[in-house]
């Protein structure tokens, strides 16, 4: 038999290798293969019968790196279907499913050295050594007195080898090694929570999700398609979706099963991390955490538990969707609108629906949850596809926030022509809630001091030298940066074109409302919560600490605290600017503002106290406001996808974008225009095929960009046609071309 092996390292190197008749090598097995004049090691992608005739003598496999796959089978389907439905190569999908920490031979399991006294140690041995020998009288009193009569060697002094060695060859000590995982939150202090007492709702809902449950048993040599239905779990801001989760998640333990649980971003979602820690603290570690910020030795340990099922409940960001957990019994998505669940590089896979078919594959059941959930699951629901499950009400019977829309136009006409950071409406409540002890929230989804700078004589704006795009000013750095490649370059204080003196901010970020705050509130605590302010280790989740614990009044902050966060003395959200998303090049642009609106307004009111929540706007009636000041998601759901029905965009067709890239403007243009035509002939039937355009951030990276828009009513003819048409086309050295599958970001 011939296997297929992906060779680890940088490129994707793929060779074929005879497999030797005592090695019993299947998909997905780690082996040690030879390669020019050394051996290195690679993953099987495939077994296949040798070919009838070969000009020259394969190369033999040389051994196992593991006795068992590192793969299942069933993530090997998952992988092909990643590979054929978003046209990735499958060497891509293999290196996502096995992260480097695993594949590389540069890490390994962390041990220790520990000593063990033995029993039954007489007394005149002691007397002996307190005599003749005190550091080994020492060292052993030390581990007799240990629990088990066993401690780590380091903890028994420095220069304690000698002594250890000799009381091991005295037959009193028993020196051993054992593996100590790297826990990455192993600082968290986690107060064990119980289960709580579900509403109607709730219970209605669990009993669904509990019902649908695989009972175990099935052979998962070829796992069929048949599990049950997803789930849509539609539950309004602090309608207590995260305990449905808890108790489903309980009953699949319960059953023997393991659970996965997706959620959009571990920065973004710290509370719902902690609440399973506490709510599962009694399994002993059973609970593994899977994300990009860990460190290689950190993902490696939590690998290898999941995959030898030590830990029976997985909690990550997208990539853990790949979790080699045995006997998957339930996979929670958490926020499943969210676009961060589409991942930006190769393989461009979406993970909510890699998670679906994941459960299908297993079979095992699966919950996606949201209090505005994506209109692709939303249309799911209405077809059939989906079971829809609802919570229309707060888990405490407390009524939603009130929302109230201030209109910034009528504000700009207060102020002649300045354009107010606070409404009077905005800065009153405040100053109310200071007063009662109550806090709040101010968001607004843009970091830095002010958005641009501009002169006003000419009206040149700095722009970053690498990118479309203006320097945005961050004043505790005094320096103008760019949001999109991180370039800094320091602030003018002349125009660079007219050298004119008059050159001033436009807009304003996080750090102007913090300035701003400091002046018209200068008694109140207030913090902020940004990329910026975030970059040490653990400084979020202080915040929060704080925050959580009253010492902080008012919380200013972007993205980062729009969900996720459960504070019940918060009374008061003020969304500053809802304007920010609305008015791009991006269909899903009013999707995108009445979730973000619907999500931070849910941060109000969640405890005993009535909630109220500000909307500063200069598109007062925009549906994605209105709709989104009514708490109606159905509403707004109908109007959107009857203009969706009509131009024919998703959920009602596959959309997808093919992107050229190059330093060279008119190259990357021609380059397209030639794939163009070449897609147009012969184009199959249902694919709807848009022009060459400029990308809307034309420049990026130094990198110009244009990209053609794609619709069609099915994925695969698109996909194929796509990919048949590059794999004939020999592209420039210097121009890039990808293509992305039910794409989300059109910039």
């Amino acid at each position: 038999m011939i296997a297929r092996v992906l060779i680890d390292g940088p490129s994707e190197l793929v060779f074929d290798y005879a497999i030797p008749a005592d090695l019993p090598v299947v998909e997905g097995c780690r082996v040690r293969v030879p390669i020019r004049q050394k051996s290195t090691s690679g993953t099987v992608l495939s077994v296949n019968p040798p070919p009838e005739q070969s000009e020259f003598a394969m190369r033999e496999i040389q051994s196992l790196i593991d006795p068992e796959p590192l793969i299942t089978p069933v993530l090997l389907k998952v992988a092909r279907w990643i590979s054929n439905y978003y046209g990735s190569s499958i060497e891509s999908v293999i290196r996502s499913i096995l992260p480097e920490a695993v594949r590389t031979e540069d890490n390994s399991a962390k041990t220790r050295r520990i000593a063990t006294a033995n029993e039954n140690i007489p007394a005149e041995d002691l007397e002996k050594l307190e005599k003749r020998a005190p550091k080994q009288h020492i060292i052993l009193t030390l581990l007799l007195a240990a629990e088990n009569r066993t401690l780590p060697t380091t903890e028994l002094g420095d220069g304690s080898a000698p002594s250890l060695k000799s009381l091991e060859s005295k037959g009193l000590v028993k020196i051993s090694t054992e593996e100590v995982r790297r826990d990455p939150e192993a600082a968290d202090e986690i107060i064990p929570s119980q289960p709580l007492t579900l509403n109607d709702q709730q219970q209605e809902a669990f009993e669904a999700i509990k019902g649908a449950l695989p009972l175990g048993g099935e052979s998962q040599e070829d796992p069929p398609l048949n599990g049950s239905a997803p789930f849509l779990l539609l539950g309004v801001t602090g309608s207590g979706k995260t305990e449905v989760y808890l108790q489903s998640a309980q009953a699949a333990l319960d059953l023997g099963k393991t659970v996965l649980v997706l959620v959009p971003e571990i920065a973004l979602t710290p509370q719902t991390v902690r609440r399973f820690k506490a709510r599962f603290s009694q399994l002993n570690d059973q609970v593994a955490v899977l994300h990009s910020n860990l460190s290689q030795g950190e993902r490696f340990d939590e690998w290898h538990r999941i995959r030898t099922g030590k830990a029976r409940i997985v909690i990550g960001a997208r990539s853990a969707v790949f979790a080699p957990l045995p006997d998957l019994g339930l996979i929670i998505i958490d926020e499943e609108h969210e676009s961060t669940y589409k991942q930006e590089n190769v393989p461009r896979y979406q993970a909510r629906d890699v998670a679906v078919l994941r459960a299908a594959f297993e079979p095992c059941t699966i919950v996606l949850g949201s209090a505005t959930p994506s209109l692709e699951s939303w249309q799911n629901t209405q077809n059939g596809k989906y079971q829809l499950l609802r919570l229309d009400k707060r888990a405490d019977a407390h009524s939603m926030p009130l929302v109230r829309v201030i209109d910034m136009r009528l504000e700009k006409q207060k102020q002649k022509g300045q354009t107010p950071i606070l409404s009077d409406r905005l800065r009153t409540a405040l100053e109310q809630r200071l007063e009662k002890g109550e806090q709040s929230i101010l968001f607004l989804n843009r970091r830095g001091f002010a958005r641009s700078l501009q002169c006003h004589g000419c009206g040149h704006t700095c722009e970053c030298p690498h990118c479309a795009v203006a320097l945005t000013y961050h004043r505790t750095d005094e320096r103008l940066v760019c949001h999109v490649c991180g370039h800094q370059s320091i602030v003018p204080r002349k125009c660079p074109e007219c050298k004119n003196a008059g050159i001033a901010l436009q807009g304003y970020g996080t750090q102007k409302v913090e300035e701003v705050l400091q002046k018209v509130l200068p008694e109140a605590r207030f913090a902020r919560i940004d990329a910026d302010a975030m970059r040490r280790k653990n400084t979020l989740k202080d915040i929060l600490r704080k925050f959580k614990s009253q010492k902080i009044d008012i919380l200013i902050g972007t993205q980062m605290i729009a969900k996720g966060l459960h504070f019940p003395n918060v009374t008061l959200v003020g969304i500053l600017n809802a304007d920010l998303g609305l008015h791009v090049p991006d269909f899903r642009a009013g999707e995108r503002t009445f979730q973000l609106i619907t999500q931070v307004a849910g941060r109000a009111g969640r405890g005993e106290l009535e909630g109220e929540v500000i909307v500063q706007t200069f598109t007062p009636h925009s549906p994605s406001i209105q709709f989104a000041r009514k708490h109606d998601f159905d509403g707004y759901a109908e109007q959107e996808m009857e203009m969706r029905h009509q131009f024919r965009f998703p959920p009602f067709a596959h959309c997808g974008v093919l992107t050229a890239r190059s330093t060279h403007e008119r190259r990357a243009e021609f380059t397209l225009q030639t794939l163009h035509l070449r897609l147009k002939e012969n184009l199959p039937q249902g694919i709807t095929l848009g022009e060459v355009l400029p990308s809307p951030l034309i420049r990026s990276h130094d990198q110009f960009r244009f990209q053609i828009t794609l619709r069609s009513n099915k994925a695969r003819p698109l996909t194929n046609h796509i990919q048949a048409i590059l794999q004939k086309t020999t592209l420039p050295e210097d121009v890039t071309v990808v293509f992305d599958m039910d794409a989300y970001n059109f910039s």
